[in-house]
């Protein structure tokens, strides 16, 4: 997932946010859920907003998801620019571009 650091705060790119679907992967559906659950803001559409206090949250989660074999890297690795800096919260879960 392709991600911003600005001000602390991580944005990840709309673009590939988990959907949800009615009806849907029961583990795609949880992962939705969880995200949003963690995330300061999350409208439809918009970039998602994650404060750093979240970060060892979502780190857990990230790598939780990913050892479970349903999600691939594309889904559960944050891809920071090469100009950007990685958080020490984040590097476990984290790649450049």
């Amino acid at each position: 997932m392709r991600v911003n650091l600005k001000d602390n705060i991580l944005y990840i790119n709309q673009e590939d946010l988990p959907n949800y679907k009615k009806g849907g992967s029961i583990v795609r559906n949880s992962y939705f859920w969880a995200l949003k659950s963690i995330s300061c803001y999350s409208r439809k559409g918009r970039d998602w907003e994650f404060d750093a206090v979240v970060w060892i949250a979502l780190c857990r989660m990230l790598l939780s998801f990913a050892q479970s074999g349903y999600l691939g890297d594309s889904e559960t690795l944050l891809e920071f620019n090469t100009d950007t800096p990685i958080p020490e919260a984040l590097r476990s879960v984290s790649t450049w571009l």
